[in-house]
């Protein structure tokens, strides 16, 4: 199958490409720059050269192209994960996000594509027990930079589900670790841990939705050959609490147990609605339907939840706020 990938070089988009050639697709890849144009020839996958804010270009390496697929995967993400460095990040992951993505999905109607599969976010469901589906709403009221978030993916998926004229598939996907993300023991998260700038705020019952993301490249491939049109939840099947995960990936990463932080004290900082919204109320995402219709098989989570979150348990102490998990937009690192 013909696939036209846009955001082709990023955190996922290399383990996606590196998928989609296994698979034995025939690819051509987004990119302007020349040098990135010859590495991805290099590798066998057609190289389309232009300015994702340019329509025209990106309309005419897209029909020159003629896929019956395209994915996109566009995003501007820092490196590190703080709340300076992703407000700094903001005006450019949402520009390249609606203008962006807007000509690479109006030059894939042009070009006659069948199928779009683009990317969103698994963890904006609205609070609640249990584990959000596909069709629990999102949390429009909740804290500031949340509810910017929600209003943001409401938008660009329905620019896509509301076409009619393509089969458009949205990929929520769950927190992404491994290579290139932040959360792999080179990640700007890892670090913060190892600093203890990392902390379990209050009860640390915010539960976050794992997926690796060589998995996350599987399941849009998946998706991309087999999925029905609409909403996929893709994460793996152990969403955590904070207060189990994060002691759990402290001890992976041979670092001192995550500091505790009261609430009160979050919200003196800066964004510190948001952080408290991520450590005590997010809620995890169900990967049902994944596994039912996409074949969806993800692998454990890679650090020992059980015995590490216990020591965690009894190691834990208040400590100083330092670097806390900032109200990020995104799942992880893909630029």
């Amino acid at each position: 199958m013909k696939i036209f990938v846009a955001g082709g070089t990023g955190a996922i988009g290399r383990p996606l490409i590196a998928e989609l050639l296994a698979q034995g697709h025939a690819l051509v890849a987004l990119t302007r720059s020349s040098e990135k144009a010859q590495a991805l020839a290099e590798q066998g996958i057609e190289p389309a050269v232009a300015d994702v804010f340019n329509p025209d270009a990106v309309k005419a390496v897209v029909r020159r192209a003629q896929p019956e697929v395209v994915i996109e995967q566009l995003t501007a993400l820092p490196k590190p994960y703080t709340r300076q460095s992703m407000n700094a990040a903001a005006t450019l992951n949402t520009r390249i996000r609606f203008e962006g993505g807007a000509n690479v999905l109006a030059a894939a109607q042009a070009a006659g594509a069948r199928r779009y599969v683009r990317q969103s976010v698994a963890f904006y469901a609205i609070p609640g027990p249990g584990l959000a589906d596909e069709d629990t709403p999102l949390a429009v009221s909740a804290s500031p930079a949340i509810a910017a978030g929600v209003r943001e993916i409401t938008e660009l998926e329905h620019r896509l589900l509301g076409n009619p004229n393509i089969e458009g598939i949205v990929l929520r996907y769950g927190f992404f670790y491994g290579p290139g993300t932040w959360f792999n023991p080179d990640g700007d998260v890892a670090r913060q841990v190892q600093q203890q700038q990392f902390p379990i705020v209050g009860n640390g019952e915010g539960v976050w939705s794992w997926l690796h993301i060589e998995d996350a490249a599987i399941a849009t491939v998946a998706a991309a050959d087999q999925g029905n049109p609409g909403i996929y939840l893709i994460a793996n099947d152990q969403p955590l609490a904070v207060r189990e995960w994060l002691p759990a990936f402290a001890q992976w990463l041979n670092a001192p147990a995550p500091p505790r932080v009261p609430v009160e004290d979050i919200l003196k900082t800066d964004g510190g609605a948001d952080t408290v919204y991520y450590g005590t109320q997010m809620r995890g995402a169900s990967n049902a339907k994944a596994k039912r219709e996409l074949n969806f098989q993800p692998r454990p989570l890679e650090w020992n939840v059980d015995t590490a979150a216990a020591q965690g348990r009894r190691d834990s102490v208040p400590h100083r706020i330092g670097n806390v998990a900032r109200g990020a937009k995104s799942t992880a690192r893909s630029s």
